[in-house]
């Protein structure tokens, strides 16, 4: 998609998402418990998006490639191999800003 206000509905319906590796597209389909295929762009410079597809892979996640691995991914891909990721805990962060400027 180029633009859409809402990808909410078409998580909802996804057995699969390939993607590229931005923080908000990463997370919202993650912590929808659908799989994830990022596709990088190892070309770019300073490249927060590849740094955050290696972590995520790394940490069992996600599926990362790139656009001449694409099809061989899809092709070998395993999703069960895939962890769940775990689900945000804003709470700790409350406590710790709540900390830090001294309501606590």
């Amino acid at each position: 998609f180029r633009f859409k206000d809402s990808l909410a509905e078409d998580l909802r319906r996804a057995d699969l998402v390939i993607s590229h590796a931005g923080a908000g597209s990463c997370l919202e389909t993650l912590e929808k418990g659908k799989p994830l295929v990022v596709v990088t762009n190892e070309k770019l410079m300073h490249n927060h998006q590849l740094e955050l597809a290696k972590q995520l892979h790394r940490d069992g996640h996600v599926l990362r490639c790139n656009c001449s691995t694409l099809v061989e991914t899809l092709r070998s891909m395993d999703l069960s191999t895939l962890k769940p990721f775990p689900p945000g805990q804003p709470e700790k962060f409350a406590l710790f800003l709540d900390k830090v400027v001294g309501f606590q």
